[in-house]
């Protein structure tokens, strides 16, 4: 196992780490027996949060026996002081733990939501506060907007950001990763797979980690799928393997889209999930989960077309902060799906 220092905070912690957001959709012996595993195998980072159903209860129940092996994160999405401390009193019981490594704000995307978790009664106030207490030992912050994440560390209030890093979405790497590295900002990249969508699994884990980042996490589910990703990074990653990579890179990001999540569509279509996949699923094809989005939302793209709001001026495009062009790709991404049908 290759280990960094996570940033200015000055741990070593594995290349690999373990996101848990998934593991409430299965018995708990397998979840126990893929996170010990993963200890086992040198990964001692590992990520969690209040708000993935009964992640954290799993954690703890899973692995506390275990915590001085364990470089623990987790996070509140609690905008207030009140809140936010009650929440990380929860998340310590959760994780049968007297202290998280790292507390992280999470999702901050917009500039209000920053302003209400900085101002005097928000929840960075309570991280602070827990961390003087000596529950908290760093601070975090994660978001889908790269650019905005950049400005916000300049604060000096956080020692981490967590933010997307795959094949698909390496927007990071123009603002956000530069800054960082200059400023001693400890990295962590998800998604590697883009929430299950991007294949091949091994090409795409090797991009996020050929990258500057300290940590990249994977969320993994069984043993198995612990095996599978440490297989993957088991090689360094030469030269010429890195150039094909980021070119890979470059060429399925061009859809430009972060994952704000900042526009919504009447006829409910998962829009950054279609913006951000349909480069990937002409080139490289997508993993069940992607085939899945487009076999579950074709009768929503198909109606695009004639849906009458949207003619003058598309609904969706309006509150994009990068002026993507929603409309057209979803349009044809349906007259793909037509022609399939006739």
């Amino acid at each position: 196992m290759k280990y960094h220092v996570l940033g200015r905070t000055g741990q070593s912690v594995s290349s690999l780490g373990f996101g848990t957001m998934n593991l409430s959709q299965q018995a708990l012996d397998v979840s126990k027996k893929a996170l010990n595993y993963a200890l086992d195998q040198g990964i001692n980072y590992i990520d969690t949060a209040s708000t993935y159903k009964d992640s954290e209860e799993i954690v703890g129940e899973s692995i506390s026996h275990r915590r001085h092996e364990v470089f623990l994160a987790t996070k509140t999405r609690k905008r207030t002081f009140q809140e936010s401390k009650e929440e990380i009193e929860q998340s310590l019981r959760r994780l049968k733990t007297d202290y998280i490594d790292l507390l992280q704000i999470h999702y901050v995307n917009y500039v209000q939501e920053y302003q209400q978790i900085t101002r005097e009664d928000g929840a960075l106030e309570a991280v602070k506060q827990a961390q003087k207490e000596g529950k908290v030992r760093f601070i975090g912050i994660t978001g889908h907007r790269p650019e905005l994440l950049a400005r916000w560390l300049q604060s000096g209030h956080f020692d981490t950001v967590l933010f997307h890093m795959s094949l698909v979405q390496p927007f990071a790497l123009h603002d956000l990763v530069p800054f960082c590295e200059q400023n001693g900002i400890g990295m962590i990249g998800m998604k590697p797979l883009s929430g299950g969508f991007v294949q091949p699994v091994q090409k795409a884990l090797r991009f996020s980690h050929s990258t500057p980042i300290q940590v990249l996490l994977s969320g993994m589910k069984t043993m198995e799928e612990v095996k599978e990703n440490l297989e993957a990074l088991r090689t360094p990653i030469e030269t010429e393997e890195k150039k094909e990579l980021w070119a890979l890179s470059a060429e399925l990001g061009e859809h430009g889209c972060r994952r704000c999540n900042y526009c919504s569509c009447p006829l409910e279509i998962r829009i950054p999930d279609l913006m951000i996949s349909h480069k990937a699923k002409e080139k490289v094809g997508l993993l069940g989960h992607g085939n899945h989005f487009y076999q579950d939302q074709s009768e929503k793209i198909s109606q695009c077309a004639d849906y009458e709001p949207c003619k003058e001026r598309p609904l969706c495009e309006k509150d994009c902060p990068y002026h993507l062009p929603i409309q057209q790709t979803v349009q044809s991404q349906s007259k793909e799906i037509i022609s399939k049908i006739f």
